[in-house]
């Protein structure tokens, strides 16, 4: 510990603070600057005695970097004893944190933290007293078991000042006087029930695993939708009021400012969804997506789509095209799509306000010269002003090479990277304006531009940008506009893929995976493909919750969301994928009969369909075991198996085999179900088949993280799992071939879940598998 660290904690333990406490307090650099500034203001009164001492450690902790300044006029009113309550602090930091920039009034001040408000016993006494009362049969059936705790609540609200300690004393002399002492009652155990089984059993252990993953979500910061985790979890700052949270930098402006931003949005919350349009948008994107909109919609604001077309060498419109799809397929409908490239005028327009405020400059620097967390100070910082200007018009004009010139901009980032550029030379049409631009403004300077032109209250961006969050209130500040508040949570990333654009495109050329919705892929188009219903994509980011943590999940957490949606929407249908002919030697009918086949079997009303039954049908080539084995209850020699939906059984009587011993044909014999005659289980099966082309997917990769060196040495090419994708012929019923259309999704009974792929042909059905059923332990 340095020699200053161990004066500072000398100093904190002069309050009262242990030296553990102090040490620990050192750790917080923010709590350690606000507590020396009040102990050396409070120690100008004398010696601080330990009431105080807890009391400024508490003003040191919660005060705001925006109010720091009124550190010594707090401790003052401390010290004199008019702050003289957590309470009371904590009403003066929120009265001037809501004041910042407003002429300071003394009254008001003092109004708002109830200086001179004397709360006598006798007022405690009297709303004890009433409450009490009110309450008083419930307190004397349940006595001490009584829950207190909201009641002492109520007085609270009653008489704002009062000393909490003191509410709590008169409350146990009222309870001990209505009560009298404690009996051996009162200080026994509390027994627990055990509540008869009864026909609830299943519902409730079903509600029970609900509560479970309710409580897991919880515990990670998550919800079960977005609209929940946007209400109930997240505590971000109301339209307005800005200054309130950590980091923002007030300006004399400020309150002007915010009233101008408050009438032209009406105080609602408004967002945007700024994605590049360079590439497809993968399972992160849609956590950005869901904060962004499902923010907006759950307090009923807006949210923009916004491109931020800043790079015009790889723009193109089927990004643009693609991105908007992926939008509307997740549900959610932009308020209006914008382009960053609408505002180039007026980016270009405040940039030349920078260099005339001496805030930026020309630079020559290459980009090399310039990498780095400590490359050289730039020779051309301090240039005259003039100079740069023209020299930006020069870049503008065409009369620099690119590479040649940069724009940066005078402020140093918190990673401590000095001069972020501004703007760079590019002589690349622009998808939407062409020519007319050959210099482009970078993600540094645009960003927060493009967020204070479209008055956004929420600029919420993932953590890798809280660097950037000190040039954002920077830039704001120094053109004097409207400054929004950036907000950053964790990066959402998946095991077993990879999401850059440059390594699918390797897949792609490799010939590895078809295209960038491949469903083996984690492209949102992929996703979708594969059958992922959109509203799983939510839930499953709303379980993830929004904290600064990055998360990085296996794929079977998205396919639990995905199993919850897919379980509740898709109809029930019987396919083989591995069929054997059985042929039931007695079969009653001489043509086959149609059957009907519930769509959802725990809710019969939501419809059904029919099925064709006769005396040739295909059962699964694993539903058959010519070998007695134990704990198998499907067909066997010795042991009979139910039909389903027909309300038969059937009975092994011989089999017929090909020249190489494979199985070609069970004859069987058919029986009614009885109550004498139940079959261990029922399996499924199709008569008069159609046949579908069936795709099974795996995981793409064998390891979890394919681009770490450590595990994969030799590059995530040499990764590919060759079982990721295998393609079979599957018989289904006719019902199923005649209703089914591209991305429409069904249950395989017994088998998995499927959707319909494009690739469909009106001759030729191709099904993805989306995920296996639930695995079910108690199924054999």
């Amino acid at each position: 510990m340095s020699a200053e660290n161990e004066e500072d904690v000398k100093l904190f333990q002069t309050i009262g603070l242990s030296e553990q406490k102090a040490k620990e307090t050192l750790k917080n650099a923010n709590i350690t600057k606000n507590l020396k500034l009040a102990i050396n203001e409070a120690a100008k009164h004398g010696a601080i005695t330990q009431d105080t001492g807890v009391l400024l450690y508490h003003l040191a902790s919660k005060t705001k970097n925006q109010i720091i300044d009124k550190i010594p006029f707090n401790t003052n009113y401390i010290v004199e004893k008019k702050l003289d309550s957590v309470q009371r602090i904590d009403a003066a930091l929120a009265h001037l944190l809501a004041n910042v920039g407003n002429t300071f009034d003394i009254v008001k001040f003092e109004e708002s933290c109830g200086i001179g408000v004397v709360v006598l016993p006798e007022q405690i006494e009297e709303e004890v007293e009433k409450i009490i009362k009110a309450h008083k049969d419930a307190i004397l059936e349940k006595r001490y078991r009584f829950n207190s705790g909201p009641l002492m609540q109520q007085v609270r609200s009653i008489l704002k000042w009062a000393d909490g300690k003191a509410i709590k004393n008169e409350f146990d002399v009222q309870l001990l006087d209505l009560l009298g002492p404690k009996v051996d009652a009162d200080l026994a155990p509390i027994s627990k029930q055990v509540k008869p089984k009864d026909k609830q059993t299943k519902v409730k252990k079903l509600e029970d695993a609900k509560e479970e993953q309710e409580s897991l979500n919880s515990e990670k910061g998550g919800a079960q939708t977005i609209r929940e985790l946007m209400k109930t979890k997240i505590q971000f700052h109301k339209p307005g009021a800005n200054y309130k949270t950590d980091g923002y930098i007030v300006t004399p402006n400020t309150h002007y400012l915010l009233q101008k931003h408050l009438k032209a949005t009406g105080g609602k919350v408004v967002t945007r969804f700024p994605p590049e349009p360079n590439g497809i948008l993968h399972i992160g994107h849609a956590k950005a997506i869901n904060i962004n909109f499902g923010y907006a919609a759950a307090y009923n604001g807006i949210c923009y789509l916004r491109y931020d077309d800043t790079n015009p060498e790889k723009e193109e419109e089927k990004f643009f095209v693609g991105i908007r799809e992926m939008v509307e397929w997740l549900g959610y409908k932009p308020a209006a799509i914008t382009h960053s490239s609408d505002y180039f005028q007026q980016l270009y327009d405040w940039a030349i306000e920078l260099i005339k405020k001496d805030l930026a400059y020309v630079c020559h620097q290459s980009s090399e010269e310039m990498k780095g967390f400590n490359p050289p100070p730039s020779p051309w910082r301090d240039r005259p002003v003039e100079e740069s200007l023209q020299l930006f018009n020069d870049m503008r004009d065409g009369l620099l090479e690119e590479g040649e010139a940069t724009l940066r901009m005078k402020v140093t980032l918190e990673e401590g990277k000095q001069d972020p550029v501004a703007y760079r030379i590019k002589y690349s049409p622009h998808y939407r304006t062409g020519d007319k631009w050959c210099i482009y403004p970078t993600y540094d300077y645009t960003h927060c531009l493009c967020d204070s032109i479209e008055n956004i209250t929420h600029s919420l961006c993932t953590k890798e940008f809280q660097s950037r969050r000190s040039s954002y209130y920077w830039l704001c500040n120094s053109l004097n506009i409207y400054c929004p508040v950036q907000w950053e949570y964790g990066r959402l990333n998946v095991n077993y893929t990879v999401v850059s654009k440059r390594k699918i495109a390797k897949l792609i050329q490799e010939g590895i995976v078809s295209d960038w919705d491949d469903p083996r892929l984690f492209t949102l188009t992929a996703l979708r493909r594969r059958g992922f219903p959109p509203e799983a994509i939510n839930n499953f980011c709303a379980q993830m919750g929004l904290t600064g943590a990055q998360a990085t999940v296996d794929p079977t957490a998205l396919e639990a969301a995905v199993r919850d949606v897919l379980n509740l929407i898709t109809p029930r249908h019987m396919v083989v994928l591995e069929p054997i002919k059985l042929t039931i030697k007695n079969f009653p009918q001489e043509k086959a009969i149609k059957l009907t086949a519930p769509d959802f079997p725990n809710e019969p009303e939501r419809g059904h369909h029919e099925i064709t039954f006769n005396e040739i049908a295909y059962i699964e080539a694993t539903d058959f075991k010519e070998i007695e084995e134990k704990d198998f209850r499907r067909l066997t020699p010795k042991q009979s198996v139910g039909l389903k939906h027909t309300g038969t059984i059937v009975t092994f009587e011989s089999i017929e085999k090909d020249a190489s011993g494979n199985i070609t044909n069970i004859i069987v014999r058919q029986d009614p179900v009885s109550e004498k005659n139940k079959p261990k289980a029922f399996i499924h099966w199709v008569s008069h088949p159609v046949l579908a082309s069936i795709r099974l997917y795996e995981r793409l990769f064998k390891h979890k993280n394919p681009e770490d060196i450590h595990e994969v040495p030799h590059g995530f090419l040499s990764d590919i799992n060759p079982s990721s994708k295998k393609e079979i012929v599957a018989y289904m019923d006719n019902s199923l071939a005649e209703t089914a259309k591209v991305y429409d999704k069904f249950q395989f009974e017994r088998i998995g879940f499927f959707s319909v792929d494009p690739d469909t042909k009106p001759n030729k059905l191709v099904f993805n598998r989306i995920v296996t059923l639930k695995e079910d332990t108690g199924k054999v």
